[in-house]
């Protein structure tokens, strides 16, 4: 199929070279970029940000640890530090 494209000329100049380079059309070396691009490309139904999903499931026990320290912690304020005559 023939279209017609905008590139930038420094882009078209940097493609040109470097198809030159491997000895092929530029023609070739468009499509070949065009292609491993959409290879990289994460089909329609995937959603990449979906990967990291549970990646801290194992924090829920540490969070829960960190939780209950702090609730001793609080546990042990001195009940003088908060009667009405201490303010000021």
């Amino acid at each position: 199929m023939k279209t017609t494209l905008e590139i930038p000329d420094s882009v078209f100049r940097r493609a040109k070279s470097k198809a030159a380079e491997r000895g092929i059309p530029l023609r070739q070396f468009v499509t070949e970029a065009v292609e491993d691009k959409l290879k990289a490309t994460p089909s329609a139904g995937q959603k990449p940000w979906m990967k990291h999903v549970g990646k801290l499931k194992d924090l829920r026990k540490e969070t829960q640890r960190v939780k209950k320290v702090i609730e001793q912690a609080f546990e042990k304020v001195e009940p003088e530090m908060w009667s009405p005559e201490k303010q000021d």
